[in-house]
């Protein structure tokens, strides 16, 4: 849907590749143009809305080979009904349903007419107008994008927030810039029509993915640039036909494996930098054909120097050609040595490692199906990388991988790398347990082929379809034991093929209606252990349960109190309200971004907005923030809580110093600009833990010095700008002399100012040994902090610490201590400082967390486990308190040794049992044989009971101990004498009869009816003059199979209803009050046992209580109105004319008589 936008035109590769569309609305736009087959590849399209535009003219067959288009609307257009639009009348004619209301604005004969309606002959071209109509629009010279500035063939877009390279871009340019955006990809063909491009600065991009004919056709292009990125693979010919071009940036990427023929047409190419990227080996012949090299970086890669880098070594001696100074990472006997110094002999290769044949070296594919991530195992498919303290997936895994195991790790985002494009065969996924608090859209992207994906106890708190978009095929979806609050509408689009989804034990309360529609396939869902708030907005899903019936058990309703636990399905649907005034809750998961930033992904910008302090809001997991133009003085101290930080742009604030704690915890960290700043002095240990930085800019600042080491443990850095401030190229500075010309870390721009005879000499360029003191030693080793030493120079005015740094600082002015640690300087000329670190953590400057189980005061073997300030104990079984120091209680239900019903008693020498009459025994398990004393009479047998025993007497004898003779012939016997009515049978029990009551009467003789058997669905019991109702005393014992029917029944303008709704207890009580009120009971009754049901009513108050169990209230409030008393009262069910106003003014939920 791309209506009511600014749209001027079509052109005519707008719509390329989107061949699944089936739906385009570009109404109420300005278009003008449309080229030649814009259309063309949307062979699938459905609906297409042009209406409300200012179109004049279409180009021939526009919307021929669209066969299934049933919506079409041009209507409100601006359209020249001359020869060229013919075309249009005939196949509107063809389809009379749909294109309705075009009309013609011009020529004036034809104004306002259908144009279906106009004939042939009557669109007529003049041959005045003919060649100006015939010339259809065309936007092939392209155009300058908004956003960025063009002149004299350069496109500039540097810095703009791109995620994608700009579409119609100017035919003529001759250089375009599109450094520091975040364009993730380079598409086909992207810049293929601009011929006459010679430069082309793609770099600090996040690009990951590049077409193989992106730069097809470029024969003019000199320089690519496209360092600092996230490519991984260069494609088979992607620089193919680049005939012309010299200069060629690489460095700063990802890539892992360099194709032999690569770079097989370069070769007028001058300058390659593959410096800082992952690539282990080359083969041999990559660089036969850059005839003209002159300049090649390798260094910064993990190259293996084994046999098959020989060649490479061979190479470089005899053309000495690489200034990065590239090393061996393994084996260990060559890491660290320069690969163009090592002898041929050197390199060698393993038994097992057998060197690679010639067919590898000059086979063109890359073989990246070897490697089994580190610390993982691979087998049969299967990669095994669970309880690894993983944080992020590995970045390389083997094609043939089935299934994924990265459970019990720590990684908590997960990122969109384009990982799993290269996993054909994967099958499932698991990542449970983990802390997965946020997943990139298009995290899964490629892995169409996963049926199942595991993320069992995580910490997402929303899910919405961008998170699972290209899991085309997934079957189950686990998302068990999360922090869910909510499902919308768009949490699921595009599982169609998923039937399992579990939702168990999350925190959902609301489910917007049609969340599962898309959901096409579903034959299971697991909604249990989730707190729903049963109102208004719920109503639709117990209707949509009942009908699908794929829900796992009885999702329960937690709010309102009235239908707490209450099934879902099983609440009537008037009983899902809302009170009035509620505001509807959306459901839409809000966007994290600060008001005066906007965020794309995980890039946030808040440039020019003058800020002092950082805003609230900005997402944990960003991964660069723009914070450039403000007023910051100082670097903001929450930027460390920011653990995922790519990048970090301060330039053009107002930051005077920095601290040595000013960046830690950024240790993904690679780029940093603090340009144009008021930077003077820089402590040692600014730049400590940022390991991963691979540009820092200081340029445009007030630095004279640099202390030697600040860089040492910044070992990714490959670009430092130092630009545009005043140097003073002493003694103290000939370290960084040294330190840029290895790796040629700085560009060539940085200049001194001084001493005089340095003045204008290039860092890079000016040996280091001119860098001297005049009978001067330099920086003390005995000095601290940020104290640095050269002569002042005269024309800068001297701050109150000194504009270079020559006043000697307190050792507490860098801010030496860490993680909220109070600095004290100590006393003395370079004396120092003394850290009072918070609790939790020590060390000299409070950087090392204490371990507080160090001297813990757990008992009874008691495990330590510690935690960032304390620790808790971890106690063995059964034992309990806060150091373990409680021991079990032996007499708890599950522990007590004594059985039969017996008392436990604890006692320090542990648990005592206290038997029951008739047991005994420690654990009074034996049973006492009451028979050794035993009364019995006339030879009877005694049968030993519990606590007791009974006689079994001879024949003709009874009684209890059998002391009764046998009757004389004639006299009546016990149950002769009893009388026991209503088909009771009589046994004799003793001396005495008892008569046993059928199900529904009692009594001695049971001649009391207690109960009535509904059979007929129109029986009902009526009771009328009811005395001081409607206060009661009502219990109904109840036995029944039935879901549904009227238990009870009173009113007439006002009523009382119990009714059996789903299984459950329904009542609903209006004294003259509205709305009604009804309460529910949790429990359900219709399992054919006997139930007790108790209603106490007083006035406007209902107590209902199920066998025995808590009674839930419901009280009216409102006018003190009471029952009408005259009305009977009905159990079991109602007369015809009685339930047929009761269902119409009361919303009874039962036309149906009470059943058993």
């Amino acid at each position: 849907d791309l209506s009511e936008n600014f749209i001027q035109a079509i052109p005519r590769k707008a719509f390329r590749g989107a061949t699944d569309l089936k739906n385009l609305q570009l109404d109420k736009n300005q278009i003008s143009c449309i080229e030649d087959g814009a259309f063309r590849a949307l062979r699938g399209l459905e609906v297409l809305t042009l209406n409300n535009n200012n179109i004049t003219s279409i180009p021939v067959s526009s919307f021929n080979h669209m066969p299934k288009l049933r919506t079409f609307r041009l209507h409100s257009n601006h359209l020249f009904c001359d020869c060229h639009l013919a075309w249009l009348s005939q196949w509107l004619r063809q389809r009379p349903t749909i294109g309705l209301f075009t009309q013609c604005a011009a020529p004036a004969q034809l104004r306002g007419l259908n144009v279906a309606e106009i004939q042939k002959n009557e669109f007529s071209c003049s041959g005045q107008t003919d060649p100006a109509r015939a010339q259809l629009c065309s936007l092939s010279s392209g155009s300058c994008p908004a956003m960025c500035t063009c002149s004299n063939g350069i496109v500039d877009c540097r810095g703009k927030g791109l995620t994608a390279i700009p579409a119609n871009l100017p035919e003529t340019m001759t250089e375009i810039r599109l450094e520091l955006n975040g364009i993730k990809s380079i598409p086909p063909g992207a810049f293929s029509p601009y011929k006459k491009l010679r430069r082309i600065d793609l770099s600090n991009n996040q690009i990951s993915e590049i077409a193989p004919d992106a730069f097809q056709g470029l024969r003019s292009l000199n320089s690519l640039v496209l360092y600092g990125n996230k490519i991984m693979d260069l494609p088979k010919g992607v620089f193919g036909g680049l005939f012309a071009l010299q200069l060629l940036l690489l460095n700063a990427n990802k890539i892992n494996c360099v194709r032999v023929d690569a770079f097989q047409d370069l070769q007028n190419l001058s300058l390659l930098s593959l410096y800082d990227n992952k690539i282990q080996s080359l083969a041999k012949g990559t660089f036969t054909s850059l005839r003209a090299i002159q300049t090649l970086h390798l260094a910064q890669n993990p190259f293996v120097c084994d046999c098959n880098l020989k060649w490479l070594a061979d190479f470089l001696r005899a053309n000495p050609i690489e200034t990065s100074g590239a090393r061996c990472a393994s084996p260990r006997r060559l890491a660290n040595k320069r690969i163009g110094q090592i002898k041929s002999k050197k390199f060698r290769c393993s038994g097992e490692s057998c060197p690679r044949t010639e067919n590898y070296q000059l086979n063109s594919e890359c073989n990246s199906d070897v490697i089994c991530p580190p610390k993982c195992r691979c087998e049969s498919g299967v990669v095994e990388c669970s309880n690894l303290k993983l944080t992020k997936i590995p970045e390389r895994i083997p094609q043939s991988t089935a299934e994924l195991r990265l459970n019990n790790n720590e990684i908590s985002i997960l990122e969109a790398t384009g990982i799993f494009k290269k996993l054909p065969h994967l099958k499932k996924i698991n990542l449970s347990n983990n802390k997965v608090s946020e997943i990139e859209d298009g995290a899964f992207e490629g892995a169409s082929s996963v049926s199942e994906l595991h993320l069992t106890v995580n910490q997402l708190d929303s899910v919405r379809s961008g998170m699972f978009r290209g899991l085309d095929g997934l079957r189950t979806l686990m998302l068990r034991n999360n922090r869910i609050s909510c499902i919308h509408n768009d949490s699921f689009t595009g599982l169609r093929n998923v039937r399992l989804l579990s939702l168990y034990d999350n925190q959902i309360s609301t489910i917007a209606p049609g969340a599962f529609d898309t959901l096409q396939s579903l034959s299971t869902l697991n909604l249990l252990a989730n707190p729903f708030n049963c109102n208004c907005q719920l109503a639709w899903l117990g209707d949509w349960l009942r009908k699908r019936k794929i829900v796992t058990g009885n999702p329960r309703c937690q709010n309102p109190d009235f239908l707490r636990q209450i099934p879902l399905q099983d609440v009537a649907f008037p009983d899902f309200r809302c009170e009035e005034g509620q505001e509807e809750a959306s459901c839409i998961p809000r966007p994290q971004c600060p008001q005066e930033c906007t965020c794309l992904d995980t890039v946030v910008r808040c440039s020019n907005k003058h800020l002092k302090a950082l805003p609230k809001g900005i997402p944990k997991n960003v991964t660069e923030l723009y914070l450039d133009g403000n007023q910051f003085t100082q670097v903001p101290g929450q930027l460390s809580t920011f653990k995922y930080l790519q990048l970090v742009d301060l330039s053009n604030n107002k930051i005077s110093s920095l601290s040595n704690s000013s960046f830690t915890n950024m240790s993904q960290l690679t780029t940093l600009i603090l340009s144009y700043n008021s930077l003077q002095c820089i402590p040692p240990l600014a730049f400590e833990g940022l390991r991963s930085l691979r540009l820092l800019s200081l340029h445009g600042n007030d630095i004279s010095s640099l202390p030697e080491g600040i860089f040492a443990d910044v070992t990714s850095l490959s670009h430092l700008a130092i630009g545009a401030n005043p140097l003073y190229c002493s003694c103290n500075l000939r370290w960084l002399s040294s330190w840029v010309k290895t790796g040629y870390k700085e560009p060539g721009i940085a200049r001194c100012a001084g001493p005089p005879d340095m003045e204008g000499k290039l860092l890079l360029t000016t040996p280091a040994k001119k860098f001297e003191c005049q009978g001067e030693s330099g920086m003390g080793q005995g000095e601290l902090g940020m104290v640095l030493w050269h002569p002042p120079r005269s024309h800068l005015s001297l701050l109150s610490q000194g504009r270079d740094c020559e006043v000697a600082l307190s050792g507490c002015s860098s801010n030496p201590c860490a993680n909220g640690g109070t600095c004290q300087p100590q006393e003395g000329e370079g004396a120092g400082f003394r850290c009072l670190c918070l609790v939790g953590f020590e060390g000299p400057s409070c950087r090392t967390a204490s371990n507080p189980c160090k001297e813990h005061s757990c008992e009874n073997g008691g495990s330590c486990v510690p935690s960032a300030t304390n620790y808790t104990c971890l106690c063995p079984a059964h034992y309990t308190g806060d150091f373990c120091e409680q021991p079990p209680d032996f007499c708890s239900a599950e522990l007590s040794p004594c059985q039969h019903g017996s008392t436990c008693v604890s006692t320090s020498q542990g648990p005592r049992c206290e038997c029951a009459p008739g047991y005994l025994g420690s654990n009074c398990s034996e049973d006492f044989d009451d028979c050794q004393d035993h009364r019995c009479q006339n030879n009877a047998r005694c049968l030993d009971e519990v606590n007791g025993y009974s006689c079994l007497c001879t024949e003709g004898y009874s009684g209890q101990l059998c002391e009764m003779p046998p009757r004389s012939a004639g006299q009546p016997g016990l149950c002769e004498r009893a009388e026991c009515q209503n088909g009771a049978p009589c046994v004799e029990r003793g001396a005495r009869a008892l008569c046993q009551c059928l199900p529904g009467f009692g009594g001695p003789k049971c001649e009391k009816l207690l109960s009535v058997n509904f059979v007929d669905r129109d029986t009902y019991l009526q009771f009328t003059d009811l005395q001081d109702w409607p206060r009661a005393n009502i219990t109904l014992q109840v036995s029944t199979a039935e879901g549904n029917g009227i238990l009870l029944y009173n009113g007439d303008s006002d009523h009382m209803a119990v009714e059996l709704y789903q299984g459950h207890v329904r009542v609903s009580y209006d004294p003259g009050t509205h709305p009604s009120s009804a309460i529910y009971s949790a429990e359900t009754i219709n399992d054919g046992q006997f139930h007790t049901v108790e209603l106490v009513t007083f006035d406007q108050m209902v107590n209902l209580s199920i066998d025995g169990g808590s009674p839930m209230t419901m009280d009216n409030s409102g006018k003190h109105y009471t029952l009408n008393s005259e009305a009977p009262l009905y159990v079991g069910g109602m007369p015809v004319d009685v339930n047929s106003a009761a269902f119409r003014l009361w919303q009874l939920l039962n036309g149906t008589s009470f059943h058993g």
